[in-house]
């Protein structure tokens, strides 16, 4: 899938300079990629370019509805990325959610968190 996005980038230089706006300071190339791909597979009529102009100037009026979809999305891929490489849990609710949204992303070396509940249940 890498290559996908990578070849996906290269095509659309709006939606490349887009995504890349969304990344974080400090973020490692490891986990950016993987954001990245979160971000761009459910990112649909957000990406600049993604719909037609005509749909876009339609959407203008309901800028505000827009930019919180983008801020929702935004935090659903930061807190994938903090479950998968740092182990962070959320509500079930928010974890069936990001799961979800992530089907198909394939992270290879990530780590492996042991929680809490299963080290005391190892023990017992």
């Amino acid at each position: 899938m890498a290559q996908e996005v990578s070849e996906y980038l290269s095509q659309n230089p709006r939606a490349a300079a887009w995504v890349e706006a969304l990344r974080c300071d400090g973020e490692t190339d490891k986990h950016w990629r993987h954001r990245r791909e979160f971000l761009l597979r459910n990112a649909g009529d957000l990406i600049p370019g993604a719909s037609t102009e005509a749909e876009e100037e339609a959407a203008g009026s309901g800028c505000g509805a827009h930019s919180r979809q983008l801020q929702q999305l935004v935090s659903f891929s930061m807190a994938w990325a903090n479950h998968v490489f740092l182990g962070c849990r959320y509500p079930q609710k928010v974890m069936d959610k990001i799961l979800s949204m992530a089907e198909g992303i394939t992270v290879i070396d990530a780590p492996i968190h042991t929680t809490r509940d299963e080290l005391v249940a190892k023990k017992g």
